[in-house]
Formats: C-alpha cells, structure tokens, sequence
C-alpha cells in the first residue's frame, strides 16, 4: 500500500538537535525525532490518521497535554510515554521546563492497522478499538519493540515485513483491545490515574457536578466511550457516581457542623432541600436529618 502521511502541525520552541530519520512501510511510516524543547515551547497536532508516539525518555515533569481546544486549565495532564491518537483527534502539548528527548511517531493508515487486528477481533470489534485513546506511562515491552522499530528505520538489516510485523506487535500491546475473548467489543475499565484525576477535577468543581462530556475528556477518552467502561469499572453511570459523591459530601456537612438541610442542599448545587433529601433517601436508604441524628448518636 503506498502511504504518504499528512499532518497539521504547529510548533515553537521545539526544535531538532540530530537528522530526523524515517523509512515509508506498507501504510505506515515510522520516524525517529531527537529534539530539544524549551521552557514554555508549545505545539499543536492534527492528524487524518492513527498515530503512535513513543517517547524513549521520560516526559510527565516537563510536557503538558490536552485535547480540549489547548485549554491548559483544568483540562491537561502529563505525557505519557507511549500514547495511541485515534485518527482526527487533535492534540496540544506545552513545555513546563526546557527538555531534550527522543521519541518515535509511527502514522499508519486506518486500514493497515485493521489488517492487524481484524483478524483476531473482528472488523467491527476493532474499529471501536482504533476509536479509542490509549496511553501508558509504563512502557516496558512496548520501549523494546520501539527501539527495534528505530534500528529499522534508522538502518535497514532486514526485508520491510519485519519491521512492520514489529509496528504490529507494538499497536496490539498499546491499543486498549480486550484481553477476555468473552468480553463486549467495547470492554474496557478506567485505569487508577484516570480516576484519581477524575475526582480530583470533581472534587475541585463548582458544587461538585461536571458533565459526561467534561468527564470523559477529563480521562482522556469520548463521551459514548467513557459511559461504557466506568460503569463496567465502577459498577455505576457517572450519573449515580456523581451522586454518590455528592451525598458524601452531604454527610461531610451534617456530622461536621450545625448547617441545615436545605442550606446543604444549596452549598452542593441541589434545586432545593426536597432534591437533596430525595437523592440521599436513595444512597443511604435514610433522610438526611435521621442519618445526622444517628451518626451524632453513634459518636458519642
């Protein structure tokens, strides 16, 4: 398949400090960058196709990344070190510090990456998979095969099959593809540090309440995507989960101070004392005045 790939990109301050090295593949092409960015250097990224980055040295202290408009606001996180862009996602990185590094870009044609995984998953199944985000901070495995990829690029030993049966092993162990053969084509869980910045932003939010939509780009994933695997992660939708949360923060306020109900209800963003009172009836199974009542009671 003869590919040539084409990218929007933006770059300042970012600039490469050896030859940029590079060999086309049968849809796909791999290129090694060694670059040095300085304090505050910016980019922007936009491609029509799949793309994986993987950076040989860590990043997560001195580059910020976000996929929301370059907001770097509330809406970014550290880069990891191999990270999987979906074809059309657009992406924004900021420099916190100045920073030398080296990382290789495979851009692959959507097609070339189903004949890599169609095979065992589906075409359905693993069109959601290319659909998907993916990043990891842990590289392991994934930083081998990439240093194999680069001695390919860099200096061609071998026929090209081998260097694009090891982009394949690569994608397959980067893409968030379901490890039971029983599950749904769309399995999937909400990794640990996705979670911690989920509660982190919602903790941070106005009266405690964001929207499936801030959720989702929070993890980095889309909104019909994260409804899925949170609640195959946490047992609940992010409706009820939010919920719960609040109501925690609801007992937070009755046991630790003499603030009424329908104050409470105003401080977390209820309409009124009847809504709160109604959602915690349906966490606790109790009122809110009973539940402080038996909480200040068993305190004693």
């Amino acid at each position: 398949m003869t590919y040539r790939h084409s990218m929007l990109s933006h770059t300042k301050g970012i600039r490469p400090v050896a030859p940029v090295q590079w060999r086309g593949l049968d849809g796909l092409v791999g290129v090694y960058w060694e670059a040095e960015g300085d304090r505050d250097a910016n980019a922007y990224y936009l491609s029509p196709d799949p793309r994986i980055v993987i950076f040989f040295n860590d990043v997560s202290d001195c580059i910020r990344v976000s996929n929301r408009n370059g907001a770097f606001s509330g809406h970014e996180r550290p880069l990891t070190r191999a990270i999987y862009v979906p074809a059309g996602v657009p992406m924004w990185t900021q420099f916190t510090a100045r920073h030398r590094f080296s990382h290789l870009d495979l851009h692959l044609h959507e097609d070339r990456l189903l004949r890599f995984i169609a095979p065992s998953l589906g075409t359905s199944a693993a069109r959601a998979v290319l659909r998907r985000p993916a990043e990891t901070h842990d590289i392991g495995p994934i930083g081998t095969l990439a240093g194999m990829i680069v001695d390919e690029v860099a200096n061609p030993a071998r026929h090209s099959l081998y260097a694009e049966s090891l982009v394949g092993s690569l994608a397959t162990a980067l893409l968030d593809i379901p490890t039971d053969a029983g599950e749904r084509a769309s399995g999937g869980r909400i990794t640990e540090a996705q979670m911690n910045r989920l509660i982190s932003r919602f903790e941070a939010s106005p009266h405690a309440r964001m929207t499936v939509a801030e959720m989702a780009e929070t993890v980095g994933l889309s909104e019909s995507w994260f409804s899925e695997v949170f609640r195959q992660t946490t047992g609940k939708t992010p409706l009820q989960w939010q919920l719960a949360r609040r109501v925690e923060r609801a007992k937070d306020l009755l046991v630790g101070s003499d603030i009424s109900v329908a104050d409470a209800a105003t401080e977390l963003g209820f309409s009124d004392q009847a809504h709160l009172t109604r959602v915690f009836r349906q966490v606790t199974g109790e009122t809110p005045a009973a539940w402080r009542k038996s909480a200040r009671h068993s305190a004693r």
